[in-house]
């Protein structure tokens, strides 16, 4: 995948009840959805990546990413829609954020750094019905920490798309994170996170904390 031809980098906040109930967060009665620069994308190629290490609790939360090939006309499916998938992890400075909701601030300090939106290369999107029963996951230094698949999204991809295109536009090259099913914690130095697609890895990585803009 060519970082340099995303557009948009959307992003559903709160999509899974259970991730929402953890985090003491109520669920939301439409989609919730920010951005992320594109400046904050990176490709998983096994090696590190710098993240931020002096900002307090820096969380990682693994989604499924869609990948638009094609401008949204009303009445488009997600089938003929998305051309590709990858599965990201959509990094979060928790501490940061917990301040600045209470302020009433935008969500960019927590959400939108640098290197906060890493993702694996691109696959073959198997359409949304099997998307709709295949399972992703997170393992962490070898163990499991978040698993999910789209059948437990509150707000089903098409819902997404559809809302994410009357509200802000939607076309060829944007991502779609699409939310994170529970399980989601502090990173330490030295992690090494690898993403899975059916039980197959399908990116990896080791993340380095430093100082902000490392």
């Amino acid at each position: 995948m060519d970082i340099r031809r995303i557009r948009n980098i959307y992003c559903v906040g709160r999509n899974y009840g259970q991730h929402a109930a953890e985090l003491g967060n109520s669920v939301p009665e439409e989609p919730m959805i920010f951005l992320k620069p594109t400046h904050a994308a990176i490709v998983m190629d096994g090696t590190a990546v710098e993240l931020p290490g002096d900002r307090g609790a820096l969380h990682y939360e693994a989604e499924l990413v869609l990948h638009i090939g094609r401008d949204y006309i009303p009445g488009h499916t997600v089938d003929e829609l998305v051309d590709a998938v990858s599965l990201g992890i959509d990094f979060t400075l928790r501490d940061v954020q917990n301040v600045i909701k209470s302020k009433g601030y935008p969500w960019l300090p927590a959400k939108g750094f640098l290197r906060s939106a890493v993702i694996t290369p691109a696959f073959a999107f198997p359409g949304a019905q099997a998307v709709s029963t295949t399972p992703f996951s997170l393992r962490r230094n070898g163990q499991q920490v978040q698993r999910g698949d789209a059948s437990q999204m509150i707000f089903p991809l098409q819902t997404l798309v559809d809302y994410i295109a009357a509200h802000y536009g939607l076309g060829a090259g944007d991502l779609i994170y699409t939310g994170t099913p529970a399980g989601v914690a502090a990173v330490m130095h030295d992690d090494r996170f690898e993403l899975l697609w059916d039980d197959q890895v399908v990116g990896a990585f080791t993340a380095k904390l430093g100082a902000a803009g490392s």
